[in-house]
């Protein structure tokens, strides 16, 4: 059997139809199949690549990391060096109440904790979330997944959760003296990149801080430049209680968070004691990875390069099938008038190079969300497969 039967046999499928290309080498913004062909990967691996595949900052430090030890005991007694390292240089980065860093596995990993920290400070267990909000595919993340579509297969779910509208003012009359947290995206990327106001953030902020609710922003898809700032809540002048993270923290390499204050994350060690445990989250290599990607971003300036990149990603894309394009830095949506028309589109792209998808809670928009070292001349030339796509749709 070949490798792609091998693949639909022995490998969980998650859809029934998958692309099935077979991807052999990576480098940059480019990946390789293995008949050679290049592709331009315009979404990072789902916003995980942020600097790049295969940085070679990244793979130095995971090297020189894999000469110490790899797995040790993660959480209890141990000092971990990789996150200790890590977790110094976040919380650097970030307000002064955002200081205790709990690594976890992945993105939803990071939810799960987050949730239950907020259980436990608060004493309440109820929760509101939004519609057309994602934070990851487990039960309790799935608890407060804004689509019924995805949800209602595996009920019962968490109780206590209400789902609202985003960015409607109308919503915040949800949040009160029982809710436990408020969990959002600073940006709802899988809705298509919508954005909430300005005030309406403030007004969330203001919110939680009248009914004692604590205020968990998702920065999971968002963090580390993608927007056009290190976290997209710089953007809006609030701080929130607890941070999500997770995606490009690990530079490449499996890895989430969530960040609280260090008082708040105390509340984890007593009644009861080993009140959040991980086998893997925080594993030495990841975080060594992930803290040379940090640097690497801080290094190179690449936030400060995001918005230029970013205009001209919506200079070059204008074409008549194209009905919007939305962006919150190199995080974008191309939208098209049916699920159908950007399947074909999507498709045709990946015939000619340039690998893109979908997103969840907006099928009729393509995803672009490409490495944020990506230069100019790949931006030129994965927009113009773009546009020679939509031409060969309708022409």
């Amino acid at each position: 059997m070949n490798q792609r039967e091998l693949f639909l046999q022995h490998v969980a499928q998650t859809s029934d139809a998958p692309l099935a290309l077979e991807i052999v080498a990576a480098e940059g913004c480019k990946m390789y199949d293995r008949h050679g062909k290049e592709y331009i990967d315009v979404i990072s691996g789902i916003s995980v690549c942020n600097v790049g595949h295969r940085n070679p900052k990244v793979v130095q430090a995971i090297k020189d990391q894999l000469d110490k030890y790899m797995h040790i005991m993660v959480y209890g007694e141990l000092i971990v060096s990789p996150q200790v390292q890590y977790a110094t240089k976040l919380a650097s980065l970030l307000p002064a109440t955002l200081n205790a860093v709990y690594f976890t596995s992945s993105g939803a990993e990071a939810t799960e904790g987050a949730m239950k920290l907020a259980k436990r400070l608060t004493g309440r267990s109820n929760m509101v979330a939004f519609h057309d909000s994602y934070h990851g595919s487990t039960q309790g993340a799935l608890s407060v997944m804004g689509s019924e579509y995805w949800r209602n297969a595996y009920r019962p779910l968490i109780p206590g959760i209400r789902h609202v509208q985003h960015n409607s003012m109308a919503s915040l009359d949800a949040i009160d003296a029982h809710t436990a947290c408020v969990i959002a995206e600073p940006i709802q990327a899988e809705r298509g990149v919508m954005a909430p106001s300005l005030e309406w953030m403030k007004c969330l902020r203001q919110r939680c801080d009248e009914t004692g609710a604590l205020l968990v922003l998702d920065e999971i898809q968002t963090g580390f430049g993608r927007t056009g700032s290190m976290f997209a809540f710089e953007q809006y002048a609030i701080v929130p209680d607890i941070i999500l993270l997770g995606k490009a923290l690990g530079g490449g390499m499996p890895l989430g968070a969530f960040v609280a204050s260090k008082e708040m994350m105390d509340s984890f060690t007593l009644n009861p004691v080993l009140g959040h445990i991980t086998t893997f989250g925080g594993h030495p290599v990841c975080c060594a990875g992930g803290l040379a990607a940090l640097e690497f971003l801080v290094e190179e300036n690449l936030v400060a390069q995001v918005q230029r990149k970013e205009l001209l990603f919506r200079e070059l894309l204008q074409h008549p099938a194209i009905k919007s394009f939305r962006s919150a830095g190199l995080l974008m949506a191309i939208e098209f008038d049916t699920w159908e028309t950007n399947k074909k589109i999507i498709d045709l792209c990946i015939a000619r190079g340039i690998f893109t998808d979908w997103f969840l809670f907006a099928a009729h928009c393509m995803r672009l969300a490409p490495p944020l070292t990506i230069d100019e001349g790949e931006i030129r030339k994965a927009c113009a497969m773009i546009l020679d796509a939509c031409d060969a749709l309708h022409h």
